[in-house]
């Protein structure tokens, strides 16, 4: 199990961490902000140049979730992780790979005051110098934007009047009570290529369903991986019943054939883009979503997809759309059609982007999966 406490700069987290070790038998403390010194120390001043923080950098979320599991094969455990995390693409991301790697997460929010996070944080500047003070404070607003969708999935402990210990007990106290428990569907990592099947439902305005899973960042279309000895059109029937509780009365008909090369991690495999047709309001109103997969959905035009999806999956709905309005189903490499032109063609995000991981099935037997 890893407890992971949340919270602004000046709330406690690491004094409160340092005490749980006295209180949890057997606990380790796991900084992540270690790994982040690491990758500072390794990479190139030319890709440190282009993030901001060491949390936008794919191999230190990557990272954060390894570390933490081969850890768990030395120590008894629990792991004590004492860090801000606010993104929730990046919350997503890390919480989902620890599920797949079945860790237990417990998230805790541990909050205070705004007038007493300053004075925190002007007492550790003291020490740490101003440039740590014009950090901290400049993630306040940052953590009173990500404030109410924390505490809505967090379990919230304000340690505005108490002290280390006292937080630390009441920390121990929602353990004890199985508050915090992260429930996210566990998609184990594939072993070897895969077949997706996605479905797209339009509503009467022909915006396209998206959907938001709670275990990898960025929204997804409905679907999942194709199944031993499963027909990949019928993969994406069950998918969508699975997932939104909805029975498609008929065949979805092939939009994208779209072969995803391997790019380790990443195994690559070929994703399929099937036409599950309209959606009316009334049955849009009945769409029932599985808690430990998705936290929403909504209907959306072109434009706002690309706010939404991933670069891969985005060049991907971009060609499906091309082909519903053609008549005429797509087969890409890369997503780029074959024999459409050179390299200079290809999208950006073949270059430059982060392989997509594909996720395998939950134990429940339903999962979201590349499209």
């Amino acid at each position: 199990m890893i407890v992971w406490l949340n919270g602004a700069f000046g709330a406690g987290k690491t004094t409160a961490a340092n005490e749980l070790l006295d209180l949890l038998p057997g606990s380790t403390l796991y900084d992540p902000e270690l790994i982040g010194t690491g990758l500072r120390a390794m990479l190139p001043k030319e890709r440190l140049g282009q993030v901001d923080d060491f949390q936008d950098l794919p191999s230190w979320r990557r990272l954060v979730a390894e570390t933490a599991a081969a850890l768990l094969t030395e120590v008894e455990g629990p792991l004590i992780a004492p860090m801000t995390l606010l993104r929730q693409e990046y919350r997503d991301e890390i919480f989902g790979a620890l599920a797949a790697r079945r860790v237990e997460v417990r998230h805790l929010l541990l909050h205070a005051d705004e007038t007493i996070l300053r004075a925190r944080i002007d007492q550790r500047a003291a020490t740490e110098g101003k440039s740590s003070r014009r950090w901290c404070l400049g993630h306040l607003p940052h953590y009173g934007a990500a404030l109410g969708r924390l505490s809505a999935e967090a379990h919230a402990i304000d340690t505005s009047r108490l002290t280390p210990r006292q937080t630390a007990e009441r920390i121990v106290d929602a353990i004890r009570d199985g508050a915090g428990a992260m429930d996210i569907v566990q998609t184990p990592e594939p072993t070897a290529e895969t077949v997706a099947a996605g479905v797209l439902l339009f509503d009467e305005h022909d915006r396209v369903l998206l959907v938001d899973p709670t275990y990898k960042p960025g929204w997804e279309f409905p679907g999942g991986v194709v199944e031993a000895g499963e027909a990949p059109a019928r993969a994406g029937i069950r998918e969508v019943a699975e997932e939104l509780g909805l029975r498609l009365e008929r065949e979805p008909r092939l939009l994208v054939t779209d072969w995803e090369p391997p790019r380790p991690p990443g195994y690559g495999g070929l994703r399929l883009l099937f036409d599950g047709g309209h959606l009316g309001a009334e049955a849009a109103g009945t769409l029932l979503l599985p808690g430990a997969e998705l936290r929403d959905w909504r209907f959306v035009t072109e434009d706002e997809a690309a706010s939404l999806l991933p670069p891969v999956r985005l060049e991907r709905l971009r060609r499906a759309l091309r082909a519903r309005e053609e008549g005429c189903p797509l087969y890409l490499e890369a997503g780029v059609p074959v024999g459409a032109g050179s390299r200079a063609r290809e999208p950006e995000w073949e270059r430059e982007a982060e392989p997509e991981r594909v996720p395998g099935r939950g134990r429940d037997g339903a999962a979201v999966g590349e499209s």
